[in-house]
This record gives C-alpha cells, structure tokens and sequence, in this order.
C-alpha cells in the first residue's frame, strides 16, 4: 500500500487539526507556529536539520512540537538523511536548514533527490523579505539556485500562505514523478515578534489545493488502446524481457510486477535502482544490467525482440553505446513522466500512468486475452538465458593466505550474517557495484543508493536517515574509505541520537573507481587517487565519534566481527575491511563501447564478444 499522503486522505478533517470549526473564533498563529504545524498535519514524524538566523523563529514551536527534531553535522548530511528515510519508508524526508550557505550546502541532496525521484521537501530560511537583493548576511538566491535540481521551489512572501504552500509541497513531492520541493521562508514571516507574521489560522481543503495547482494533473491511468496493443505484443514476442526501473518501486509495484512475470514466465532484469523490485532468487530475475551489470542480464537485453520497459528510463550506464542498444527489439516503454517517453529511445508502444496501474491493467488485458495459453512459446528462450547463466556466473578468485581481503567475499559474509531483510546503503563506486552485485535482495525498498548523480558521501547520513525510519530493521552503510570520509562526522549525529547504524568501510586506500579506470584505459597512470590504508585511522576515528569500531585484516575475522557488529543496537558500529586495491568490478562494459563488448572478468584481455 502506498504509505505516501495523497489529496483525498484530508489529515485535517476534524478539529483536532487546529483549524476552526462553525461559530468558534479565528485563532491567531505566527508563520513559524503555522509552519510546525502544517508539518505536523501532513505526518511529518521527523526533521532533519540544523539551525541557524533566518530559520531562528521556526526552531521556537519545535520545542512544542511532537516532531523529532534531528541535529546534524552538516547540511548535506539533512539532506541525504531525508532521501535515505524516504527511500526506506517511502514518504516524504524533511531536511530544514538556515539561509545562505546552509541553502548552498543541501545542493547536493536536492540534486540527488531529483536525479532519483525522491520524494522530499526541503525548506530553507531566508533573509526577511525587505532585505532580499541587498546581499544581506547570508543571503544567496535560493531559489533561483535550486530551480533546476527540485521539481518545484518557491519563496513563500506571506505568513497566510505557509498552510497552502506546506499542503502543495506534500503533494508535488508524492505524486506524478516523485521529487524535492523547496520552500525558502523569510525570516519576518516567522517572527513571532513581527505583526506581518501573524494571521488567522486555516487549514486548506484538498480541492483547494487542486484548485491553486490547475496546470498539475499526473495522468495515472494509461490509455487502455495502448495498453491492449502492449498486452498483444507481449503475447506476440519471442524473446521478451522485463526491463525494470525504479519507477516500479516508486510507484509501489513489485507485486504487480511479479505477478505479470510469473504469467508468462518473462525474465526480468532490475537496474540499480531498481534492486530488491524482484526477488533475485527467483528464477526469472537475472540480475542487474547495465555497465557493471551480469554478463546474462545485458546480453539478453541485446537478443531481446522486445523490452518492457516499466519506470526506467533508458539511462547510458544501461545502453552503453545507444546506437547499438537492443538493436532488434520493439520496446513498450511505461513511465508516469511523459517527457521520458521517447527521450532516448523511441518507444513502439509507450505508455504514459502509474506502473502499479498499468501493470495491472495490462495483466487484465492478457488474462482477456487468453493468457499463457495464448502467448508465443518462449522455451527456447528461457533455456539460452538459462545457459548464459550457467556458463557466466560473477565470480571473483579469493585471497591466498597473507593478501588483503576480497571485498567480494566481505559483502558475501555481510549479506549471510545478515537479516533478510537487511536495508543496505552505498556510497559510490567500485563497492556501490560489488554491493548491488554480490547481495542477495528478496524485498522491495532494501536497497538504497545514489543512482543517477552518483553523490559520493551518500551512505553515511543516508543509512542514518533509512534507520530512522525503519527503526527495527537492520541497517549497513557500505561505503569506501574515499567516500567515508566525506561525510563520516554524521555519526556524531547517529551517536549522539542512539541510532544504531552500522558501518562497512572497504578500505583498499584508492578512489577505487577512479583507479580501475586509470589502470585499463590510462595505461595505469594514477593520477591523484592513492588516499592511504593507515590515514585516518578509522577505528580511532570511529571511537572519537562515540562507534563501536573494528578493524578486520584476514578472512578468518570477517565473520566474527560482522556477528559482533549485529548483536550491537544501541550505538553505531563501523568495521574498516582491509581490502586489495587491485581488484576491479567485473563485468564492465568500457564507456562508449557497446553492450557487445561486454568484458566478462579481469582475465579477459578482450571483450567476451556476446554469442549472436
């Protein structure tokens, strides 16, 4: 069930919200009180944040407030927190910040967020209205800042508007294509001491709010010609492949998902945003495509006569060289954001609506249609993706006795120790992709990474924000050492706030990534990626910031100190893992070379060449 507020689901349809009620007097409110309070009455349970003077006024009536305020570090960190939380739960992270550079500072995250479709609403204080454009202290241009890294921002001028504005970024961010919005406040606003601040509280009606939004109107249904004509191709293919994205979770579809796939038994593959959409133990899924993908996932791609594309968007890490993408293949693309439609590859049946909709109306079309009994026999198929399988595995070679530790087999140790449904956090690069890679995902919204922007420094404060809210659940930031120590002083907050996240470092001292690169395409020129194994010490640095912290060197101690490390909950965990910095992900598929020439293992000298 989607946990997301949407028009229709009024919190405030009684009293109780504060709004008042026939023949009772107006009550009075400050723009701070109104904006807590709005919070509050769309389900806000959490704030991450940091204040500062612009954004003063608004901490006040926090104090009162059964909102969990949570102190951060620093401002990117609030916001990667509140994407992490979203990821996780699936309704809307809060990230609240002061102007200037506070604003500048969640940039990032905001960026992230509209690179993944995330829902969150940040708001930002500003300078009070009379000062803006006089570069006052601390005064930037949020909003024209932040336009193109958020579906929608907004300078909110009047302390009778904050009600609206709060109900309208709720519902910008959680429906159509889930997003960020900013709302940037002006101090005067908020000041109780300020006349301007104070107004008669009103909460506003959910045909208000549709009504003071009328050129936002998602389509969520699709049209039911273009679905019936997917329905027939699908029947029709010979060779179809599931091609899922991370609209699917968005849209809260995994079931449906499953439910078209086992109909007719179509492989599925799910891209890195899309990890945990369908079972990896099942026996349609092959795994992730992609540049890093399996070698059976990107190759049935390319053999594929027809790739059902639902809520991805054809991203270059999947293509590889576009031109030579899944040449013989129609393509039903599904997407609620009709400006993906067509943008990089032409659609034969695209359509626009919620994947969970869609789904669901295309498996009742098959069904009319006369289901398995009417689609094309794809046995053949299935058993040459089935040899794929069997004859490319991932595989890695382990460390002879003495050698650093395989960071293969650490996260294969991390995921066997591990509950279930674990939710696991990466950071980016080489373990981001040994992580999708070698964990086992058997649950939707379990795997939370930064995708699109590939935001290093993402992990930490993101995995604090997933536990936050999914407090019962386990939860493993898997970060290198490079991005570690980008955003490590989050677990001052994690400490602080008894948030028992816990911490994998793959410590090989390099920008791991950016040394594999190097080493197959710069003739091995390293170029500023050697950082250090010994500097920082991790372990000191995790105890200074109130962790439990280990340090794992040989195989033999990998599984006793992750055991260690999930009996331990009231406080942070971080075990740095000394691992081979000459190791590199494999499969790769070079940058600007086609899926073709996929390169299977570090042994290969040339690319495997996939077989026609």
């Amino acid at each position: 069930m989607d946990p997301t507020p949407h028009l229709g689901d009024d919190p405030a349809a009684t009293p109780a919200d504060g709004s008042s009620t026939v023949g009772a007097a107006p009550e009075r409110i400050n723009g701070g009180q109104a904006l807590i309070r709005s919070l509050e009455l769309e389900g806000t349970d959490t704030i991450f944040g940091l204040p500062g003077g612009a954004i003063l006024p608004v901490y006040d009536p926090i104090l009162d407030s059964p909102i969990r305020h949570i102190l951060v570090r620093h401002e990117q960190g609030a916001g990667h927190m509140a994407e992490g939380y979203a990821h996780a739960t699936g309704r809307p992270g809060v990230a609240m910040v002061t102007s200037g550079p506070a604003a500048t500072n969640i940039v990032t995250p905001l960026a992230d967020a509209y690179m993944d479709s995330v829902p969150m609403i940040c708001i930002t204080g500003q300078v009070a209205t009379a000062s803006l454009g006089t570069d006052a202290f601390q005064e930037a241009d949020t909003v024209g800042i932040t336009r193109s890294v958020t579906k929608h921002n907004e300078l909110v001028t009047s302390a009778a508007d904050i009600p609206l504005k709060v109900r309208q970024a709720f519902h910008l961010a959680t429906t159509g294509r889930p997003g960020p919005v900013l709302l940037d406040i002006p101090k005067d606003i908020v000041d109780p001491n300020n006349p301007d601040a104070w107004f008669d509280w009103v909460w506003p009606t959910d045909d208000e709010v549709r009504a003071s939004l009328p050129g936002y109107r998602p389509t969520t249904t699709g049209h039911p010609r273009k679905v019936r004509e997917a329905a027939e191709m699908i029947l029709a293919a010979e060779r179809p492949v599931l091609y899922v994205g991370g609209g699917v979770l968005k849209a809260r579809a995994a079931e449906s998902l499953r439910e078209l796939a086992e109909l007719l038994d179509i492989p599925v593959v799910t891209t890195l945003m899309a990890r945990g959409a369908f079972p990896d133990d099942h026996p349609l899924c092959l795994g992730m495509p992609g540049m890093h993908g399996n070698y059976t996932a990107v190759t049935a791609m390319q053999r594929s006569d027809l790739l059902i594309a639902l809520g991805s968007r054809f991203d270059d890490r999947v293509t590889g060289k576009l031109a030579e993408f899944a040449p013989l293949a129609k393509v039903i693309h599904v997407d609620i954001d009709p400006a993906e439609l067509g943008k990089v590859r032409n659609a034969n049946v695209p359509i626009v609506g919620d994947c969970r909709q869609v789904i669901d109306a295309i498996l009742a079309d098959l069904i009319h249609l006369g289901g398995a009994d009417a689609a094309t026999d794809i046995t053949a198929w299935r058993s040459t993706v089935s040899g794929w399988q069997e004859k490319y595995p991932l595989a890695y070679d382990q460390s002879e006795p003495g050698e650093l530790l395989k960071p293969q087999y650490v996260l294969e140790q991390l995921r066997d120790l591990s509950p279930e449904d674990t939710i696991v956090v990466s950071g980016v690069g080489q373990h981001q992709m040994w992580a999708s890679q070698f964990w086992t995902f058997r649950h939707p919204y379990t795997w939370i990474n930064s995708g699109g922007l590939g935001t290093m420094g993402f992990s930490v404060p993101a995995a604090i924000g997933a536990k936050v809210g999914m407090p019962d659940r386990t939860v493993w930031s898997v970060d290198g050492d490079g991005c570690f120590q980008m955003t490590a002083q989050e677990l001052v907050t994690a400490a602080t706030e008894r948030i028992p996240v816990k911490v994998a470092i793959l410590n090989n001292a390099y920008l791991g990534m950016v040394r594999q690169w190097q080493e197959m395409f710069y003739e091995e020129r390293y170029s500023e990626v050697y950082l250090s194994p010994d500097l920082p010490d991790y372990v000191k640095w995790a105890e200074a910031m109130g962790c439990v912290a280990f340090r794992v060197e040989s195989p033999e101690e990998v599984a006793p100190t992750i055991r260690k490390a999930n009996e331990i909950d009231d406080r942070p965990v971080v075990i740095e893992f000394r691992t081979d910095s000459s190791e590199k992900v494999f499969p790769m598929v070079p940058s600007g070379k086609g899926n073709d020439e996929i390169v299977v293992s570090q042994d290969s000298d040339e690319a495997e060449g996939i077989t026609q």
